[in-house]
C-alpha cells in the first residue's frame, strides 16, 4: 500500500475510503455490503450499537469483508475527537445514524435532538475543520414536510390519494416539522444544506420515503413494512394505527443504494441539493395493501387490530422522484411485490435473528 494506492499486477488502483455513520444499521450495512465488494473499498463503521438487531447485522458483515477492508468504531456522534479522527481519513462519507421512530422522539425529545441535529452538526464541523472535500449524502426524511393536512385527498376502499399531485411532492414544498422527530431531522437537513453554501462542503441530501428489505430489523415504532412482514411470519397479531388506507410511496434498498452511489458519481454537478427519494407515483402502497400482499406470500389470514392514529401520520405521502431523474438519472427498478417477497423470503431464512 502506497499513499492510498495499492499495486495490482503493475496497476495502480486507488483505495477508497468510505465512512459510514450508523452503519450497522439497516441502510448502512447494505451501503457497507455493496461498496466492500467493489474490492476497492474500505469501510469505516461507525456506529454506537444501540438498536436491536445492529450487533447481528455487524456480524454478518464482518463475517463477509475481506481482511482489512472494514474497521468498526464503536462511538456515539457526541463523541467528537472520535468522529473527526474518521471523517479526516474518509473519501466519502454517508451519514445514516439517527434516531428514526416519531414516537421514541415524543418520548424522549432530548435524546432525538442529540442523536439527529447535534450529531449531525458534529459530522459537519469535522468535516469543515478537517477541510473535508468528501462527499457527504445525509439521510433525510419526508416528515420535514409535516401533516400535510391542508391537501385534498382522495379516499378509497383501500387507500386514500392525493386529488391535486399526480407525481407526488416535490422538493419545492415549504418545510413543516411535525414531531421532535421532524425537528431534530429537518433542523439538520437545513445544517447540511447550509455548510454546502457557507463553507463549501460537497453535500446531497435526501428526503427519504420508506426504505425497506433485508437486514431491516423492524418494529412496531419504525420500519412498518419489515415489522408487517416479520411479525406476520412469527403469527404475531399486528396493530393497525388509523384506518390502515394510509400510503407511502416504498422504495426497496437496492435502488437506495444504487441512487447514493450515482449521486456522489455526480457530486461536483449536483453538490448542495435535495432530493426526494423514494419509490415514486408508481411505487405506492398502503397498510391494508400490504397485508394482502403477506397474506397472498404466506398463504393465510393475517389477524390485526385498529388502535388510533399516531400523531404527525400523513394520511399520504408520495415522492415527486423527477428531479433526481433528471439530474443525475436515477429512477427504481424494484415495484413493491417484489420487494415484500423479497424481503418475506430473507425473514424466513433468519427467524432467528427475531425470536
Amino acid at each position: 500500500m502506497l499513499d492510498g494506492f495499492k499495486i495490482q499486477n503493475n496497476v495502480k488502483i486507488y483505495m477508497q475510503t468510505i465512512l459510514i455513520t450508523g452503519g450497522a444499521g439497516f441502510i448502512g450495512v447494505n451501503l457497507a455490503s455493496h461498496f466492500l465488494k467493489q474490492k476497492n473499498s474500505k469501510i469505516i463503521i461507525f456506529d454506537n450499537l444501540s438498536r436491536k438487531g445492529v450487533r447481528e447485522n455487524l456480524k454478518w458483515l464482518a463475517q463477509n469483508a475481506q481482511a482489512n477492508s472494514l474497521e468498526f468504531v464503536k462511538a456515539n456522534l457526541k463523541n467528537y475527537q472520535k468522529l473527526k479522527n474518521c471523517v479526516k481519513r474518509s473519501d466519502k462519507i454517508l451519514h445514516m445514524a439517527a434516531q428514526v421512530a416519531v414516537t421514541l422522539s415524543v418520548n424522549n425529545p432530548r435524546e432525538d435532538f442529540e442523536s439527529n441535529c447535534l450529531g449531525t452538526f458534529n459530522l459537519l464541523e469535522a468535516m469543515r475543520e478537517t477541510k473535508s472535500q468528501a462527499p457527504l449524502i445525509y439521510a433525510s426524511t419526508n416528515k420535514v414536510y409535516g401533516n400535510m393536512e391542508e391537501l385534498k385527498i382522495k379516499k378509497l376502499k383501500y387507500r386514500y390519494v392525493y386529488q391535486d399531485y399526480p407525481q407526488g411532492i416535490t422538493e419545492q414544498r415549504l418545510l413543516d416539522f411535525h414531531s421532535p422527530y421532524g425537528c431534530s431531522k429537518g433542523a439538520a437537513d437545513q445544517y447540511v444544506r447550509d455548510y454546502s453554501r457557507i463553507y463549501g462542503l460537497n453535500t446531497i441530501i435526501f428526503r427519504q420515503s420508506c426504505i425497506y428489505g433485508p437486514r431491516q430489523m423492524g418494529h412496531e415504532d419504525q420500519g412498518w413494512v419489515a415489522w408487517f412482514a416479520i411479525a406476520s411470519l412469527l403469527k404475531k397479531r399486528l396493530t393497525v394505527y388509523g384506518d390502515g388506507k394510509q400510503v407511502r410511496d416504498v422504495l426497496y434498498i437496492d435502488d437506495l443504494v444504487r441512487a447514493m452511489e450515482m449521486a456522489i458519481s455526480k457530486i461536483q454537478k449536483i453538490k448542495g441539493r435535495i432530493y426526494n427519494i423514494g419509490g415514486g407515483p408508481k411505487n405506492t402502497m398502503s397498510l391494508l395493501e400490504l397485508i394482502g400482499y403477506l397474506e397472498k406470500f404466506l398463504g393465510r389470514k393475517i389477524k390485526y387490530d385498529f388502535d388510533d392514529w399516531r400523531p404527525g401520520d400523513q394520511k399520504v405521502y408520495v415522492s415527486n422522484i423527477q428531479k433526481a431523474q433528471k439530474e443525475f438519472g436515477w429512477e427504481p427498478k424494484i415495484v413493491p411485490k417484489q420487494g415484500v417477497k423479497n424481503l418475506v423470503e430473507w425473514v424466513k431464512q433468519n427467524k432467528i435473528l427475531f425470536k
